[in-house]
């Protein structure tokens, strides 16, 4: 059976406008999504609606315009899919996996920190039967097996989402769904083949591809996670810290050519190699994306 089309998503948060980096990660989008004869949808993610504002979401789109990064189809924007999440939750009632929980931010910051840095949820609140209602955050329970999976540029990936962050919050006490919660939901329902996204967001995959399988997805789709752009050692570049944002280039004078030559000069030999083995997959007609292996009990 020959592979489904490819379609993957550019997929920013207005709550700043777009720098270096997120130009760095549409080269990626675009330049796979060209290469595979594929389709690259726009999505909004202002599911925090606290950050986000209309300005930031207006100013991405004409960043991406004038950069030559054109979308296909309709641009879709979290906050007008509350009915679509909601469906979603009640899949996951029907199957005894949500729960209401108390705790605050307070109360898991007190937690240790596993060694990967992140800290697991220890269950708190998940045999209390507390109410689905804005009192609560919402969780969903995650079953306790590995996800294992190849990703597109860093290889062999076995992940424990029970063990790293425990039952995933799917709608936080303010009545934001989640990150997790919402693209989960959304590359789902897009349908989604391909997620191309920075390394920070690895660790996120298993967890995501579980949550994606408990909603009825059959196979969830492949990934791979590039490089950061870094501002020092430690630090990538941010939003809220006006990192070498798009339109702070566009006033020095910079032209789209300019912006789009430095981010491919900070993609590095990384992205050379990853075009070189995709040019080489094609050659002999394999997939160069990566698959999924499944649940490891």
């Amino acid at each position: 059976m020959p592979a489904a089309p490819m379609v993957t998503r550019f997929a920013p948060a207005p709550t700043g406008y777009l720098h270096l980096g997120h130009v760095v990660n549409a080269l990626y989008v675009w330049t796979a999504a060209s290469r595979a004869g594929g389709e690259v949808r726009l999505r909004i993610e202002d599911h925090d609606r606290q950050r986000s504002r209309p300005a930031y979401d207006e100013a991405l789109r004409e960043d991406l315009a004038w950069l030559g990064f054109v979308p296909q189809g309709a641009v879709v924007r979290q906050h007008e899919r509350d009915d679509i999440y909601r469906e979603a939750v009640a899949r996951l009632q029907r199957d005894g996996r949500v729960y209401g929980c108390r705790c605050t931010r307070a109360d898991l910051d007190r937690v240790p920190a596993g060694d990967d840095g992140e800290r697991r949820y220890p269950g708190t609140c998940r045999t209390l039967e507390l109410p689905l209602d804005d009192s609560c955050g919402w969780r969903v329970r995650l079953d306790d097996v590995r996800e294992s999976f190849v990703d597109g540029l860093c290889g062999l990936q076995v992940q424990w989402p029970a063990q790293q962050c425990g039952d995933l919050l799917i709608r936080d006490r303010l009545g934001n769904w989640t990150y997790q919660y919402a693209v989960t939901v959304d590359d789902f329902h897009q349908q989604v083949t391909d997620i191309i996204r920075g390394i920070d967001l690895l660790p996120s995959t298993g967890r995501q591809f579980q949550l994606a399988r408990l909603l009825g997805r059959p196979e969830p789709p492949r990934v791979m996670h590039h490089p950061l752009v870094m501002k020092s050692a430690t630090a990538k570049l941010s939003k809220s810290d006006h990192d070498t944002g798009i339109r702070d280039l566009r006033a020095a004078g910079w032209s789209a050519h300019d912006v789009l030559s430095h981010a491919r000069m900070l993609a590095g030999p990384v992205f050379d190699e990853w075009l070189a083995r995709e040019a080489g997959a094609r050659a002999s007609g394999a997939d160069a994306r990566c698959d999924y292996r499944g649940p490891v009990r």
